[in-house]
């Protein structure tokens, strides 16, 4: 068992030592990143997928009915993500974070998104509406997209460690899922949507755009909202 003292050499080692820096041209693993002060620098896009109100299916209906529910939704969004270019980085419960760089990683990151908007509505709802004919719960979900330089660091001790994400793409991805008003599904920057592709902005026939602008109030900066989804053939 630790004691104080050792605990605190520990804080101070991690406090005083140099970090050692490098440019990242792939998505970190635990294996390519050092326990000590040892950092990735990344220009990446994060995704993360939630569902929306979670505590309440645990709390209203059967665990293993809400058990079903996670595991579908994850792993539609799991394979949507890597079909997408993106790389699972974690999960949260309910919720999935993935990353994506390269040239269009903003566009995979939108049509994720869109992709797995379109998986809910007619793959998850309507088969969880033909095996539970007297159900009426539906999944309702977010997915919050933004675009930053990221700082890749590995944390914990040996044996039980992952990779934490420092950088405001992971923080904002995150907490765009909290802006839900079961209008949009789908939640991006400003960032991410000026560098979006023309296929990932407008859709449908006419051409129609698929993103609303609108404004962050908490953080002043605009936003752009979706409900449209893409087909998955």
């Amino acid at each position: 068992m630790a004691n104080a003292a050792e605990l605190r050499a520990e804080v101070i080692a991690i406090l005083s030592s140099e970090w050692k820096r490098r440019k990242g041209a792939t998505i970190p693993t635990t294996e390519s990143v050092k326990l000590d002060n040892d950092g990735v620098e990344l220009d990446a896009t994060v995704l993360y997928a939630d569902l929306v109100d979670s505590t309440d299916l645990v709390n209203g209906y059967k665990d293993w009915f809400a058990a079903e529910v996670y595991k579908s939704y994850l792993r539609l969004a799991c394979r949507i993500i890597r079909d997408n270019g993106g790389d699972i980085t974690s999960f949260d419960g309910d919720r999935v974070m993935a990353v994506y760089i390269g040239e269009s990683k903003n566009s995979q990151a939108a049509k994720t998104a869109l992709k797995l908007n379109w998986a809910v509505k007619n793959i998850l709802n309507t088969e969880i509406q033909k095996r539970y004919t007297s159900t009426t719960y539906k999944v309702q979900h977010v997915v919050g997209i933004d675009t930053s330089k990221l700082f890749v660091a590995r944390t914990g001790i040996r044996g039980t460690n992952d990779l934490v994400w420092v950088g405001r793409a992971a923080n904002y991805a995150a907490k765009l899922c909290g802006l839900r008003d079961g209008s949009y599904a789908s939640i991006i920057t400003e960032d991410v949507y000026n560098r979006l592709e023309e296929s990932a902005k407008n859709g449908g026939s006419p051409r129609q755009a698929m993103w609303q602008k609108a404004t962050w109030q908490e953080r002043a900066m605009t936003i752009y909202q979706s409900s449209w989804w893409w087909s998955i053939g």
